[in-house]
């Protein structure tokens, strides 16, 4: 099938202190959550001037995505938009029709599947066409890599760099942990979230000739009483700790592909503070971010799209994932999956 563009679609940061509170409130609107928690979390932007490092990320993912097609095809044009903050979505979809795009395929920058991650961003593009109106670009948005090669690769790079920065005496004792942004339980139910954040691991640790590097989370949110994925990346380290398994911890926030906030304050702040105080010494590995062999990944899921016959990519038993969801996947914990739901935000 023939494609006009390409859509890098995000969920935004905010890019200055003013833009905070606004940001919080597009993130939270229409969602149960208390103003003292917003409050709380907009501290943690203050703490870096208000600015996530998100949307920086993402126009060099942009930016090398457009060097890569140019240089190698398709030379199609690259569009950004986010869910929360500028350029948000329907801005984008407005300046794609102005532009005369009819089709496009849509690259969300989340490797795996939940409900934020993957079902949400179908509900954006809907509401954002639908806000856009006649005209609007039909937008179909790329499979789930969690274990296409490029993905595998750029992580087990970050990792190896991450180990580099341990005396090579240690290293071959250093604990490797991975983190993911925590859910509720009932939310990951609903989705093949876990099970492919354990092969994404499987599959980056064999390639280091590793095994066993264990899966934690982080960022929890929500009320105390709702059960959400664990253990946490803090009780970890204290296990850590209190095991003398180790002197270098590295961890590897494998569930995020750009370093923003929950990156920044949960792991660069909270955690290794923690680590230090257990006498650890923690070495926090890089997202993927703008990884060579990750770009080249995104032009080869446009190319399968594009081309017929195209291989579709995947290691492991698995296979590739479809390119259109199933009508019940990542359904919300709140609501049944034919329902508009408005479900707990993943937030820190």
């Amino acid at each position: 099938m023939l494609y006009d563009a390409i859509l890098v679609l995000s969920f935004g940061g905010p890019e200055k202190r003013a833009d905070v509170i606004p940001f919080l409130e597009n993130v939270l609107r229409g969602r149960n959550v208390p103003r003292e928690r917003m409050l709380e979390v907009a501290e943690h932007y203050y703490r870096f001037g208000g600015r996530s490092p998100i949307n920086d990320q993402n126009r060099r993912l942009v930016a090398d995505l457009r060097r890569e097609l140019e240089q190698k095809g398709p030379n199609l044009p690259v569009y950004w938009g986010n869910r929360n903050w500028h350029p948000l979505l329907a801005d984008t979809l407005r300046a794609m029709k102005a532009d005369g795009v009819g089709r496009a395929l849509a690259f969300v920058t989340s490797a795996f599947s939940s409900y934020s991650g993957c079902r949400q961003y179908l509900e954006n593009i809907v509401r954002a066409r639908a806000e856009v109106g006649e005209g609007a670009p039909a937008i179909e948005k790329l499979r789930v890599f969690y274990n296409h090669p490029g993905f595998i690769h750029a992580s087990a790079a970050r990792v190896l760099e991450a180990l580099g920065r341990i005396p090579a005496g240690r290293r071959n004792t250093a604990h490797v942990v991975y983190t993911a942004h925590s859910i509720p339980v009932a939310m990951a139910q609903n989705s093949r979230y876990v099970p492919q954040l354990q092969e994404s691991i499987r599959l980056v640790s064999e390639s280091l000739s590793r095994s066993g590097d264990p899966l934690v989370y982080q960022s929890r949110s929500g009320p105390p009483a709702q059960p959400w994925l664990g253990p946490d990346i803090l009780e970890h380290l204290r296990v850590v700790a209190k095991e003398d398994r180790a002197s270098d911890v590295v961890v590897v926030p494998i569930g995020f592909i750009s370093e923003h906030m929950e990156v920044l304050y949960d792991l660069d702040t909270q955690a290794a503070s923690v680590a230090k105080a257990l006498g650890l010494n923690m070495i926090r590995a890089s997202t993927v971010g703008a990884h060579p062999d990750f770009i080249s990944m995104i032009r080869e899921l446009i190319l399968e799209r594009s081309e017929n016959g195209r291989e579709r990519q995947a290691l492991g038993f698995a296979g590739p994932e479809p390119d259109v969801c199933a009508p019940d996947c990542c359904a919300p914990a709140s609501r049944p999956a034919t329902a508009s739901p408005q479900p707990p935000h993943v937030l820190s």
